[in-house]
């Protein structure tokens, strides 16, 4: 047998990948001698001394190609490497991952790769754990214990030795523990317990528990704190050095009802068929500089997290709700992007300069709403010295967002939940979020501001941040244009990229249709995540050929940057030191920066979705109308229309047959009742459970609200292997 293994290697280690015929020549292998020739390439493939490539092709291992990133693991044991360096992510089977943890840093093999281009790997080396504490719920083993982490993803359970802090806990309350021993073999993961943070159901836990476990620092140091309590808590003389005086021209802020920190203030004013538009953003720079204790707590922090109930901020409150926050009727220290926008609505104009103003009015935009769109008569009595003014910015905002949407902006409306709270933190009802007139005459102004310092930045030129957002990844295009096509639309794909101007199009012709969300929904996945870069590669969903984030220098520290940066222009200091110390800084930062706004995301949405399984703890049994959002070989996922929780219906709940996961149609099809079930249709479910160590709610599906075309399953290769549910697989048709 090792004969015939070494004859393999040989073959395989003069460097050509040599395809499964002729190997069977190049080795004289006979036909009854093709299972153990087959036995032996598979022992090589487990081994990760060869890999095999698509076409069954296979060679030397590293012919597939190596991956380093971060692992993320599934609850079932299989995980996903994500390159460092962008691109797909590879595939890793449960077998390879028995030493391995969620979120280390690790290199891998490409092991195979399937026709549809899709990498299968096998982890090779561990680069840095990235899990090093663990956040769960303990339970009394004998004198010992066991922690049962909070993250589904881990996997496994960390064993505490008696003595290890295990006196600190009591059965079932929340513990922090440290790892001291990983996972090798038979041997299992171990740690002992450092912090006690109690009850598992107390709101402050829970909150702590996501803390924790996303690893936010949440507790300003002391000397970070005698830093902010050192700024002074007014505009001094001092500082009016030199900028430009807007205290006379009326300013507003425009925010939601419970914002406490305000660092964009507008304002704004006719000329003749132009308008000109003033933004003034809270100049942070002024007082965080560059290297203080402040500023290296915000860099390491990156942005600000929100939970339902509190905000964790970059910058200490004397900052955040302090003398950087645009509060009415005081004095504050701002960078100002002043513009000019044609009748047409475009750019003819733009200065940027350090200022001070006054803000006139601190609105909120249901306010707003009441004055341009509700014309609520008392509210346009109690706002009547600013009501002209609002007149006018909403008249800009339409002409701003005609322009986006001309060049092809591409903007997603969707419903956003907004949790609501009683007293004791518990949720008393889940609503949708309002979006109305006054969020969209705020937003078109602070992207218009934010086009703009880029385009300044970038044609100055210096080296700058930029929010990039790629072209969507060419073979979920691929896909994407042959599912719309289904439909009788036409997505044009040329050179493996896509127009905006042609999604945008697509979405304006399926508005109003009954394919409308799922167009939608199919459309988002295919969309790349923004993120920060060193390099300008443009904002494919902005559909702008440059793009920055200079209007929340308060909550997210790339803004903070670039304020430096354009002070630093406008004041004519930039020097080529200063240019090569940003060459080299800014691609770190903007990882950096970037992986800070992944977790605040992850945190956020954990925490809402925590407080939307409790608030359905007792709506057991009740029953709702839904749509599909999700589909996987292992169940739906089926968001409710009335309160926007997300839950799982299994696919072994679903009526008895033999399913089949269409990857491409994003549906699961019953081979013999041809019943499809697709992402976006409209679905009756009942509330079946409330499975809190998943934390996640599940369903059983009661019936569809409406009947689809159903679609010929084939090409099953392409697809995840057929479910069988309940019974034996049916016969195959003859065709």
């Amino acid at each position: 047998m090792r004969k015939n293994k070494d004859a393999i290697l040989r073959l395989l280690a003069k460097g050509e990948p040599v395809p499964y015929r002729q190997m069977l020549k190049a080795l004289n292998v006979s036909r009854r001698d093709r299972d153990q020739l087959d036995n032996h390439l598979d022992l090589l493939l487990e081994a990760g001394e060869i890999v095999k490539l698509p076409g069954r092709i296979y060679a030397i291992s590293g012919a597939g190609g190596t991956v380093r990133g971060k692992l993320s693991t599934h609850r079932d044991g299989y995980g996903f490497v994500m390159p460092e360096e962008g691109g797909d992510d590879l595939f890793v089977p449960a077998r390879y991952l028995s030493e391995y943890m969620n979120g280390d840093l690790v290199e891998a093999q490409v092991v195979s790769t399937r026709r549809d281009g899709k990498k299968e790997g096998r982890v090779t080396a561990l680069v840095k754990r990235g899990v090093t504490e663990i956040v769960g719920r303990f339970e009394a083993v004998g004198k010992g214990g066991r922690v049962i982490p909070d993250d589904p993803k881990l996997g496994r359970d960390l064993f505490v030795a008696p003595g290890a802090g295990t006196s600190k806990a009591k059965d079932g309350e929340i513990v922090l523990a440290q790892i001291t021993s990983y996972p090798s073999g038979a041997r299992p993961l171990e740690g002992r317990i450092v912090e006690v943070l109690g009850n598992a159901n107390d709101p402050e836990v829970e909150a702590l528990t996501v803390i924790k476990k996303y690893e936010l620092p949440n507790v300003f140091d002391a000397k970070v704190l005698a830093e902010a309590q050192g700024q002074p808590q007014a505009v001094t003389e001092e500082a009016l050095s030199g900028r430009v005086d807007l205290r006379e021209r009326l300013t507003v802020t425009i925010d939601g009802e419970t914002a406490r920190d305000f660092d964009d203030a507008v304002s704004a004013a006719r000329e003749g068929e132009s308008i000109r538009l003033w933004v003034s953003i809270a100049d942070v720079a002024h007082y965080v500089t560059e290297g203080s204790r402040l500023d290296t707590e915000a860099y390491l922090r990156g942005t600000s997290v929100y939970f339902p109930d509190r905000c964790i901020p970059m910058l200490p409150e004397q900052l955040s709700n302090g003398i950087c926050s645009l509060n009415p009727q005081v004095d504050r220290l701002t960078m100002t992007a002043e513009m000019l926008f044609d009748a047409g609505g475009a750019r003819v104009e733009a200065k940027f300069y350090p200022s001070v103003i006054r803000s006139d009015a601190r609105l909120t935009y249901t306010t707003v709403k009441r004055v341009l769109v509700d014309k609520d008569a008392a509210a346009i009595s109690e706002n009547a010295p600013v009501v002209a003014d609002l007149r006018v910015m909403e008249e800009l905002s339409l002409r701003l967002n005609a322009v986006r949407r001309g060049r092809g902006s591409i903007d997603f409306d969707l419903p956003e939940p907004q949790i609501v709270l009683d007293l004791q933190g518990e949720t008393t009802a889940i609503v949708r979020a309002e979006r109305n007139l006054a969020h969209r005459i705020i937003e078109e102004f602070m992207l218009a501001a934010n086009e703009a310092v880029a385009d300044f930045l970038e044609k100055t030129p210096v080296p700058s941040l930029y929010r990039v957002h790629e072209n969507p990844d060419p073979l979920k295009l691929k896909d994407l244009s042959e599912f719309v096509f289904g439909f009788g639309y036409i997505l044009a794909v040329k050179d493996e990229k896509v127009n905006p101007v042609a999604l945008q199009k697509l979405l304006a012709e399926v508005e109003g249709k009954p394919e409308e969300r799922l167009i939608n929904e199919v459309l988002l996945r295919c969309m790349k995540q923004a993120r920060y870069c060193a390099e300008n590669l443009g904002h494919f969903g902005l559909a702008a050929s440059s793009y920055t984030h200079f209007t929340s220098p308060i909550r997210r520290y790339p803004d903070l940057v670039v304020h430096r940066i354009l002070k630093r222009v406008l004041a004519k200091k930039m020097k080529q030191a200063d240019l090569e110390r940003l060459e080299a800084r800014l691609p770190e930062t903007a990882i950096h920066t970037s992986k800070r706004e992944r977790v605040a995301m992850e945190a956020e949405r954990e925490m809402v979705d925590l407080k939307k399984m409790q608030f359905m703890r007792d709506k057991i049994g009740e029953e709702y109308d839904g749509f599909i959002t999700g589909v996987a070989p292992f169940g739906l996922f089926v968001e409710l229309v009335d309160l926007f929780v997300e839950g799982m219906v299994p696919v072994a709940t679903l009526p008895q047959d033999y399913y089949v996961h269409l990857e491409k149609s994003h549906a699961l099809v019953g081979e013999r009742s041809r019943a499809m079930y697709r992402i976006a249709d409209k679905v009756r479910v009942k509330v079946a459970a409330v499975n809190e160590p998943r934390k996640q709610v599940e369903f059983a599906l009661i019936g569809t609200l409406e009947k689809r075309p159903v679609e010929p399953i084939q090409d099953v290769r392409e697809s995840y292997a057929r479910i069988p549910i309940k019974g034996k697989r049916p016969k195959p048709r003859r065709r």
